[in-house]
């Protein structure tokens, strides 16, 4: 079975304010040839498909038109809320597209019952696909739908594990799980929402059980493992992105013996799953990303920027001028009328630039950077009564809704 895996649309974002929605336009085109071409069985949106979760009535439209061209068919589509859409509006009209072979995720509850999917002329009714709809969920919202494992759920890995055991799989099917959340291990970019000291990380080990994990929230594309993988945004969304290449997934399951064991493994390691082969499809923007570094007089040449492609691409400039430039970004956008970013580098920032503590920040719990904060400020660590006070406030502050 083919299935086409897309995440992270994040229809109606700004970038550095130029607003997106003409190049998500045209690469959304570009998924609907390459969805036609390759006729999947099903499309998988592994989340945020909206940039706020109040997004703008440009974005609807657009994932409105999409959707419809994307159902136009056989083939089923299954989309999932991610921590920048509201739940509440991704599951919007759910029952009724049920019928039209478009799937959304619920607003998390409990239990994911999984969505059958048969391949096209298989001849083996028998031998459905099982798709489980996963929205994003934080610790608090397992607590909620799970009281009785309350005490247990403390992080989002113990969310996820109580999440999937409730889903009651059967593994001699071909199962599928559709989630947006961070997997510990995967490489993040700038434009990604970070959770201060890794508070959001989940085991990869939770989704063992599925033939496929297809997962969103990291930007670049990747595997963790053999089969969980993130697909990746369609667009560059920061220059952190520049050199990345951005692609459709498509991934094909081989089919299973009746007694549940697979029928033939790449690899030549029998794990109790189904043949799994994952491919690439590159995605080309109608501007792509770049940075440039030089003189003003170096990147104002007629003949560097016209190799640098400066009518027709994203930029950020670093100027190497010793002295600021009078309107730069004003001079510089006669050239390059979609520069997003100056920057200088010179001895004066070199001298200025003090070491950037973001990344220790990030490494460490949020109990651990409040603690450090009150020692600071009080000359004396947090007594144990005041730690479990911090602790409760944490919990509620990035356990609860967001």
């Amino acid at each position: 079975m083919k299935l086409i895996h897309l995440s992270d649309l994040h229809l109606g974002k700004r970038v550095n304010e130029f607003s997106m929605i003409e190049d998500q336009e045209y690469i959304l085109r570009q998924i609907l040839d390459i969805v036609e071409a390759e006729q999947p069985e099903a499309v998988l949106i592994a989340g945020d498909v909206y940039d706020k979760a109040v997004p703008s009535a440009e974005a609807v439209g657009l994932f409105d038109r999409f959707l419809n061209r994307l159902a136009d068919g056989s083939r089923k589509i299954f989309v999932i809320s991610g921590n920048h859409d509201s739940a509440e509006r991704i599951a919007f009209g759910r029952s009724l597209m049920d019928r039209s072979g478009v799937y959304l995720s619920p607003v998390f509850h409990g239990p994911v019952e999984g969505i059958p999917v048969w391949e096209r002329n298989a001849g083996r009714e028998d031998d459905p696909v099982m798709i489980y709809l996963l929205p994003f969920i934080k610790p608090i919202h397992a607590r909620k739908a799970f009281p009785e494992q309350e005490e247990s759920i403390n992080s989002y890995s113990d969310a996820l594990d109580a999440a999937i055991r409730a889903m009651d799989i059967d593994p001699s099917k071909r199962n599928v799980l559709v989630a947006h959340q961070f997997v510990t291990g995967a490489s993040r970019s700038d434009s990604e929402e970070i959770s201060v000291g890794g508070l959001d990380n989940v085991n990869a080990d939770v989704f063992s059980g599925f033939d496929y994990a297809a997962l969103g929230h990291i930007h670049n594309p990747q595997q963790i493992g053999e089969r969980v993988r993130y697909c990746g945004t369609p667009l560059k969304y920061s220059f952190s992105e520049a050199g990345h290449e951005k692609s459709v997934t498509v991934a094909e399951l081989g089919p299973r013996d009746r007694g549940g064991r697979e029928t033939e493994v790449a690899d030549g390691r029998p794990d109790g799953l189904c043949p799994l082969r994952i491919r690439e499809i590159p995605l080309t923007p109608v501007r792509d990303m770049k940075e440039i570094r030089g003189s003003f007089d170096q990147v104002t040449d007629p003949a560097y920027a016209e190799q640098a492609g400066a009518d027709r691409n994203y930029f950020r400039i670093i100027l190497t001028d010793e002295r600021d430039v009078p309107d730069a970004v004003g001079r510089l956008r006669k050239v390059y009328p979609y520069v997003m970013r100056l920057d200088y580098d010179n001895a004066r920032t070199r001298r200025n630039r003090e070491i950037d503590s973001t990344e220790a920040v990030r490494e460490q719990s949020p109990e651990e950077n409040f603690d450090a904060f009150y020692a600071l400020q009080n000359n004396r660590p947090m007594t144990e009564e005041e730690r479990r006070c911090v602790r409760t406030l944490i919990e509620e502050i990035w356990g609860g809704e967001a």
